[in-house]
């Protein structure tokens, strides 16, 4: 996903001249050609993040549309200072591309994860959050930052995700339905998709049909549009390679309430918790009940929950 956000990114922005990339010294091996090709274009920043963020700010305010390529942690947790006054607060229109997205790290540790960064970007006003689900969507993702007026933060999974689109001419604004289905409703966002799709088709084959959406603008949410897209009363269950109680599922909680919306919803996301377990990232959303058959288990318990209840 993350090669293919960059080669689109690069293709999309060939021939504008107010486009510059800053690498927090990453992702050297998908620059190699546009760093040598346009070296007046390409920077390595090194570890010095937060001076990286000052100085994609500062070109911003000049007219140049930067875009700061870094693993997640380094990107904005640990400029969270730098990102929220320099770029957030002007409104400038840097694009965050953030790679790692979830455990996608693992077994690297927890200094690699981001299972807290959208906690941090719910906190930014001004900042749009794109979490592209395959590289169809990651491709959408990149025309539409790169026209975005507002700061940008994609977070990007790096490990070969398979595309769950068909093609990349994808409204990436709008919730995207992969599947219908009449028993319940999973949305997520993210890399995920792969182990939800594969659940979908699991239960399936069970006589239970969910719709599965993936919601790649997470931050502002198309409520309007999702509920659209969602028979009423029809249970929601989030699922998110995130800590429960700072993502997705918790931003669309905060709006059931606030805006007194008739939906019921289920969680299925990370403990709020500090990782230490060590496995790849396959065993890392087994251990966390966030894999296909974790997934498919959540589904069928809320079918007995309901049945029961209609009892």
């Amino acid at each position: 996903m993350r090669n293919t956000f960059v080669k689109e990114l690069l293709h999309e922005a060939q021939d504008r001249r107010d486009f510059f990339v800053i690498s927090g010294d990453a992702g050297l091996g998908v620059f190699d050609e546009f760093s040598q090709n346009s070296k007046d274009r390409f920077m390595n920043g090194g570890i010095a993040e937060q001076n990286t963020i000052s100085l994609a700010a500062g070109m911003a305010m000049t007219g140049m549309k930067v875009c700061v390529y870094n693993i997640i942690p380094f990107l904005l947790y640990r400029t969270y200072e730098q990102v929220r006054n320099d770029i957030c607060y002007q409104e400038l229109p840097v694009i965050l591309a953030g790679i790692g997205a979830g455990l996608s790290y693992a077994p690297a540790g927890m200094t690699h994860y981001s299972i807290e960064d959208l906690a941090l970007t719910r906190s930014l006003p001004n900042l749009e959050v794109l979490s592209p689900a395959d590289p169809q969507e990651a491709k959408a993702c990149a025309r539409y930052a790169l026209e975005c007026k507002n700061p940008i933060y994609i977070r990007l999974g790096k490990t070969g995700e398979p595309n769950l689109h068909p093609n990349s001419e994808l409204q990436i604004t709008e919730p995207l339905i992969l599947k219908e289905g009449e028993d319940l409703t999973i949305l997520f966002h993210g890399s995920i998709g792969e182990e939800v799709l594969k659940a979908s088709q699991e239960l399936s084959e069970n006589q239970i049909e969910v719709q599965v959406i993936s919601l790649p603008q997470v931050q502002p949410l198309n409520t309007d549009s999702l509920l659209a897209q969602i028979p009423p009363s029809q249970k929601i269950l989030v699922v998110e390679e995130h800590q429960k109680t700072s993502g997705l599922g918790a931003s669309l909680a905060q709006k059931v309430i606030q805006e007194k919306l008739d939906i019921d919803l289920e969680f299925l996301s990370i403990q709020d918790e500090f990782v230490h377990h060590i496995r790849d990232h396959s065993g890392m959303r087994q251990h966390y009940g966030i894999d296909a058959q974790g997934i498919k288990a959540a589904v069928l318990k809320i079918r007995e929950e309901e049945i029961a209840f209609k009892r």
